[in-house]
């Protein structure tokens, strides 16, 4: 079973997505059976209800525990599982004879018996699941720590294989992966590979592992289905980092060979999931990739734009399956479930007359055949149980209720699977059920009280109840909060009942009359094309998502803010008086006045229009001329249109989008642009071009131009798709050749020399590097990714140009690496050099040597995974400056190194040299090539009007590094590091300008 792929609500992080249901029941929509929720003025929680909720919480939290930090003390474990077992035993003696006291303290005594009997439960079953990732040769091999070892097993599918590119930081093509769980059976080991073992020999195991594999055996692997029994050649390595599940990782050597065929069932269910794919390939891509992942979980023809549309939406559950799915199953063939055990029935089953119990039967056939087709994800194991043991209740004619239903469910798939205490897909899960069964109704309740339609109240009160016990948790994961997650989520329930089960008629139908099915499949993709329009449209909004403090904080301070608001809200919606209308109260106007105010404050949340953020957060600054985005380890340069009657640009050419589309919009949304009319892509590695979807999101784009080397293809061709599927052209960049986007910025094209270039024998040679002029006379030389052969006949042409090569802002080559001409950024002459790179990437960017090389040729450093955003501003060359825009630590951003560089409060954290009495830090200024400087404040300085320090232009001079001081205030040595001093770092001219 695959417990990785999570259930319901979208959140990226930095392994893959974690998703949880917050969608409420379409009009006419049932719930599964034992999952219903009463309505009306009567519902509630009876005191019955909350008898299995301790014994399932307990067991949850001990099951994580020993899972966690109990992992690897398994003896000390097995005695106090042991110890709570007998404890409970004597408990639940002494309760049920009356031994303990007073009648009222028996049931007390019972309940604390029957918590130490399931926790007791949940440690010996969690320790009994755990044991083979300690025991057999596999984890011997990994505990041995030694070179990696090559062995031969035999091995049983588990899950679904699970195809992805693999695009690193984006410096090589990207190459197919394929991983795939699975238990290892036998492995064969070889002579004297492990200790006391002589000669090769075969042990019996059942060691889960994860099997790694790649290139060209890809396609082999690719079509397995769960059950399935290979043999294999493997290399063993120690299991990912964060994976719990798996003793060791396996990496392929060569093509499987079956041992095996899959079971039945299985082989049904790949066929059924097969046919599915096939009639939809008919379809436009949105429809084509979202149905089956709609119908049956399979994502992996969804287009990644629209993908990141549902993740940003909250509509992500839609593509993972869910109750939902099986509640509109059941729903046809039970019929609504308040009428389930009635003679008042309907439903298929009714109308075919089958019996009460054949119906509860036919029910759970029903359930299991929806479990294998469409996994047992923790979301499908969570409605399967739930709906198992609401038709139990059903067939035995016991009252259904679901609080308890729920809790039961959950008790036993942690005790049958102990991995789901620490899946927050099944957290998820569970905590949007709840919110559905217990706050859902009585917020209905509340809204009709105040006038809404029945079926508007219901639908805003379950969404809403869901997403706010969902909410804590995904931003914690996540870092970020969705402002449109309600509406796209009413909305997109109009069309999931018909979609699903269109989908599913198609699924049938397909085995039977591919043609059929190709007929159901055209009405099947009318709502499935409405759910892509809303999720597109509302990733589309400005201030879809909000971002929201990292760590626990953030959780509590949410739950603390959604406590409040649900505290708030009653008040600003007047009830509907059932007497005669009385005169309103000379405070009346307080309610519509903050009910103003609030809605006021949300839309300037929604939209956060420019000049509101600028004056909220002093970013950008109003002189900037260009910006380095802190996008991670990646490259995104924004170089502005000033507007022709002045104020602040909402225009700029975007060179290189990074490896992340929400950072790219991200950075655009920060600076106000809305239109771009060039988006020119230096070349196609993923770390300078994944982000493109995120600028092409919601913004008017002219053009996208590319290098002349499609290289990597798989990239490279995903650019064109992007740029086709805007409507926006795709051209080439060609040598010489030389543009403007206005009076204020113009740039010419200096490399490369074209396709067929000796020199340009890579993607990093083929970068598109650029000579930029903006106004006031600044000038930036961009080298893309740049390698020393491509710099080095760079440099003879420009040299042989006979121009000034001089510029005022370098843009590093390659993040930074070691590998530079130095030649070549001699002749450039730099006063300061940007570096774009992220925080802990395991590439060491930027290399040390290049960073000392740099400010040994007179350059002020700054680096983006130290500061942030970077912005150069000033009015002319000898007004040079840069202000930097910190975000302290970002979910999902990729960032693991220290966070002592990094200014905590938001806002534009500024660089201020010292003031005269202080002897550091010092910012050189002066000569370049000797590296004499001034000291800043020692001399004359002075402020400029809007307070930003500016280094002094006279004072003695003294021999000295000239950005060691800017190094301190940086996080480089420092104590100052990541305080958010006030005042704009100045880089004044050399003494040679």
């Amino acid at each position: 079973m695959s417990r990785r792929s999570s259930p319901f609500i979208a959140v990226p992080t930095k392994g893959g997505t974690v998703i949880a249901t917050v969608h409420a029941p379409a009009p006419g929509s049932v719930p599964v059976p034992g999952t219903e929720a009463a309505t009306g003025p009567s519902a509630g929680l009876r005191p019955g209800d909350l008898r299995l909720l301790l014994p399932a919480g307990a067991a949850w939290a001990v099951t994580a525990g020993v899972l966690g930090p109990g992992a690897g003390h398994g003896g000390a474990l097995a005695v106090a599982a042991g110890v709570a077992a007998l404890t409970g035993l004597i408990l639940f003696v002494l309760g049920v004879r009356g031994y303990t006291g007073p009648a009222r303290s028996r049931p007390a005594a019972v309940t604390a018996a029957v918590v130490l009997l399931t926790t007791a439960a949940a440690a010996a079953a969690t320790l009994l699941h755990t044991a083979d990732l300690r025991r057999g040769p596999l984890p011997e091999l990994v505990r041995s720590g030694g070179p990696a070892q090559e062995v031969g097993v035999d091995l049983t599918v588990t899950a679904d294989p699970r195809v992805r590119v693999s695009r690193g930081g984006g410096s090589g093509a990207g190459q197919a992966l394929l991983t795939v769980e699975a238990v290892v059976d036998r492995v064969t080991v070889p002579d004297g590979l492990l200790p006391g073992e002589p000669g090769p020999h075969t042990v019996r195991t059942r060691t889960p592992v994860t099997v790694l594999v790649r290139g060209e055996d890809v396609a082999a692997w690719e079509s397995l289905l769960p059950s399935a029994r290979l043999v294999a050649e493997v290399t063993v390595r120690p299991p990912g980092e964060g994976d719990h599940e798996s003793a060791a990782l396996l990496i392929a050597r060569g093509e499987p060979r079956a041992s095996a065929p899959p079971s039945l069932p299985q082989r049904i269910a790949g066929r059924l999931r097969a046919g599915l794919r096939s009639a939809t390939d008919g379809l436009p891509p949105d429809e084509r990739g979202l149905l089956p992942g709609l119908v049956v979980g399979d994502t992996s023809r969804l287009p990644d734009d629209l993908r990141e549309a549902f993740r940003e939406t909250d509509l992500a559950h839609l593509v993972a399956v869910s109750g939902a799915n099986l509640a509109i199953v059941l729903g046809v063939l039970l019929g609504a479930p308040g009428r389930a055990g009635t003679a008042e029935r309907r439903g298929l089953a009714a109308l075919l007359g089958i019996p009460l119990r054949t119906t509860a039967l036919v029910g759970a056939a029903v359930t299991l055949a929806f479990v294998t087709i469409c996994r047992p994800e923790p979301s499908v194991l969570r409605a399967a149980g739930t709906g198992l043991i609401g038709l139990l209740a059903l067939a035995t004619g016991r009252p259904r209720r679901a609080v308890p239903a729920l809790a039961g469910t959950v008790l036993l798939l942690i005790l049958l699977d102990p991995y789901l205490a620490r899946s927050f897909g099944f957290l998820l899960s569970v905590l949007a059920t709840a919110g559905l069964l217990v706050l859902g109704p009585r917020w209905a309740d509340a809204l009709r009280a105040r006038g809404w339609s029945r079926h508007l109240a219901g639908a805003v009160g379950a969404t809403a109840a869901a997403q706010a016990l969902c909410a804590p948790v995904t931003v914690l994961l996540s870092g970020h909060v969705s402002l449109v997650g309600i509406p796209c989520n009413l909305l997109a329930e109009l069309a999931v009942a018909p979609a699903t089960l269109l989908g599913f008629a198609v699924l049938i139908a397909d085995p039977v009359s591919p043609a059929l099915a190709r007929i159901l499949v055209e009405p099947a993709a009318v709502p499935t094309g409405w759910l892509a329009a809303v999720a597109r449209h509302g990733a589309e909004l400005p201030g879809g998502r909000l971002s929201w403090p990292g760590g626990w904080f953030g959780p509590v301070s949410l739950a603390v803010g959604t406590a409040a608001l649900c505290w708030t809200v009653p008040l600003l919606l007047p009830g509907r008086s059932a007497g005669p209308r009385r005169r309103r109260s000379p405070g009346g106007w307080i309610r519509p006045v903050l009910t103003g105010a609030l809605l006021l404050v949300l839309l300037a949340v929604l939209l956060r229009p420019p000049p509101l953020a600028r004056i909220a957060t002093g970013w950008p600054p109003p002189d900037w001329r260009l910006v380095m985005c802190d996008v991670g380890q990646g490259d995104m340069v924004v170089l502005p249109v000033p507007p022709e009657g002045g104020g602040p640009p909402d225009s700029a050419v975007v060179v290189d989008a990074g490896p992340d589309p929400q950072e790219a919009d991200r950075c655009l949304r920060d600076l106000g642009i809305d239109r771009v009319p060039l988006v020119l892509v230096t070349h196609f590695h993923a770390d300078h071009v994944e982000g493109l979807p995120g600028v092409l999101r919601g913004r008017r784009v002219g053009a996208v131009e590319g290098t002349v080397v499609d290289d990597p293809p798989g990239e490279a061709a995903r650019v064109a798709e992007w740029a086709a599927r805007a409507g926006v052209p795709l051209v080439r960049a060609a040598p010489g050749e030389r543009r403007s986007a206005g009076p204020g910025v113009s740039w010419e094209v200096l490399w490369p020399e074209g396709e067929e270039s000796s020199v340009v024998s890579g993607p990093n040679n083929a970068s598109v590097v650029l000579r930029v002029a903006v106004a006031g006379g600044l000038r930036f030389a961009l080298l893309g990714d740049l390698e020393p052969p491509a710099q080095e006949v760079l440099l003879s042409r420009l040299k042989a140009a006979g121009k000034e090569n001089e510029v005022d802002v370098l843009k590093v080559a390659h993040h930074g690496s070691a590998h530079q001409d130095w030649s070549l950024t001699a002749e450039l002459s730099p006063r300061l050099a940007l570096i774009s790179c992220g925080e802990g990437n395991p590439y060491g960017h930027p290399s040390p040597r290049t960073v000392d090389r740099l400010r040994a040729l007179g350059a002020t450093v700054l680096r983006t995974d130290r500061v942030g955003d970077i912005a150069v501003t000033g009015a002319g060359p000898g007004d040079l400056g840069a202000s930097v825009h910190p975000h302290g630590d970002r979910p999902g951003h990729g960032r693991s190194g220290p966070r002592s560089a990094r200014a905590a409060a938001s806002g534009t954290a500024r660089v201020t040299p010292a003031p005269p009495s202080s002897p550091a830090p010092s910012v050189g200024v002066g000569n370049r090539g000797s590296g004499l400087g001034r000291r800043a404040g020692a001399g004359p300085g002075r402020n400029d009007s809007s307070g930003r320090a500016r280094a002094a232009r006279s004072g003695p001079a003294r021999t000295g590094n000239r950005s060691g001081g800017i190094r301190s205030w940086l996080g480089e040595g420092g104590s100052n590091a990541g305080e958010g001093h006030a005042g704009a770092l100045r880089v004044p001219p050399g003494a040679h300008r």
